[in-house]
């Protein structure tokens, strides 16, 4: 899948340089030549003869600055699950293919999930709190998980790991998708439309939702007042799905019972935001899904896409760009016929 027939493709590591380099990286100097711009200057000196991008560790305005130099890129690869963060018009309507990196983040999201909910039942975030001010509190009760109810909104890899965790815990589990369908393991998957019907008895609410035009913002004042009083909501989705102002003044306003938060529509947090100092939430900063050894994992997909890259083989874990996550169903990437230039819609 290289820019041209008979040539070893060129592959810029954005984010990184030479002498720091993502350990095993050097597996694909097997099957490609490999770059490394660590600044947006070297990004835009090397981007005229990269026929594929990994995108390490890079700012988000290095390749919409540099795409008209773009003429030779047929693929890009994001170091994340997540690639919202990578996607903008130029690329989204040009023929260059985007891989991710599904499969590494997925299982550790949906344990996190479960720590937190956990920690809301038996009250373990607030014991934490109290034993910093040596405060013995034996008042409290704690609540099961088993026989509450979860509804999981983004029913993706990491919604439905998650869905399998709470069912395997006593736990009934409602799906949410963009449209209505019949899933062979969770049975009826309910569509956006019916969002404020499937929170309207959920004991606990997770937002695993990727960020497009369509869910910017889904979480917003409406969404919180048709949960109960008694639901905590998680995003490990993205931070702008949730309308941030609506779900401080739904947790103040004690409309529903809590939250915890891995993504924010600002990260860092800044310091002015309530959503430190609420005993009812649980901020995590952004963490969720890096499990040690995660770098390894997301090298190694690299690594297998690199060689297929190469060789002109369908890649792994293609991305529908407009719809922002994997395909359900990947298709062969032909990469030696694509007409050249990344600019043809």
């Amino acid at each position: 899948m290289s820019g041209r027939t008979g040539d070893r493709p060129t592959v810029v590591v954005l984010g990184a340089a030479a002498d720091r380099a993502p350990a095993g990286i050097e597996s694909a100097a097997t099957f490609v030549d490999l770059r490394y711009a660590p600044d947006a200057a070297e990004a835009t000196r090397l981007l005229p003869s990269a026929d594929g991008l990994f995108s390490w560790r890079a700012d988000p305005d290095w390749l919409p600055d540099a795409w008209p130099a773009a003429s030779r890129l047929r693929w890009i690869q994001s170091a994340s699950a997540g690639v919202d963060g990578l996607l903008f018009p130029g690329l989204i309507d040009s023929d260059v293919v985007v891989t991710n990196a599904r499969g590494v983040f997925e299982e550790p999201i949906a344990e996190w999930v479960i720590g937190a909910m956990l920690a809301f039942a038996t009250g373990l975030h607030r014991s934490i709190v109290d034993q910093q001010g040596e405060v013995w509190d034996s008042r409290r009760h704690t609540e099961r998980l088993s026989g509450a109810r979860l509804t999981v909104v983004g029913p993706g890899p990491i919604g439905q790991a998650t869905a399998r965790r709470a069912i395997a815990l006593g736990m009934s589990v409602a799906l949410v998708g963009r449209r209505p369908r019949r899933h062979e393991d969770f049975g009826d998957v309910l569509g956006v439309d019916r969002l404020h019907d499937a929170v309207a008895d959920a004991d606990h609410v997770l937002d695993a939702l990727p960020l497009t035009d369509q869910t910017r913002g889904l979480f917003g004042a409406q969404a919180f007042a048709a949960m109960t009083q008694r639901a905590r909501f998680y995003n490990v989705g993205r931070g702008d799905t949730v309308d941030e102002p609506a779900l401080i003044g739904a947790l103040q306003a004690g409309s529903i019972a809590g939250a915890a938060l891995d993504v924010f529509a600002t990260e860092p947090l800044p310091t002015e935001s309530p959503l430190w100092t609420m005993p009812n939430v649980i901020v995590s900063p952004h963490i969720s899904g890096d499990v040690r050894g995660w770098e390894a994992d997301v090298v190694a997909i690299f690594v297998d896409n690199a060689r297929r890259f190469a060789a002109g083989e369908s890649l792994a874990n293609l991305v529908d760009k407009r719809a922002g996550h994997v395909v359900a169903e990947p298709t062969p990437v032909a990469g030696r016929g694509l007409p050249p230039g990344p600019a043809a819609t």
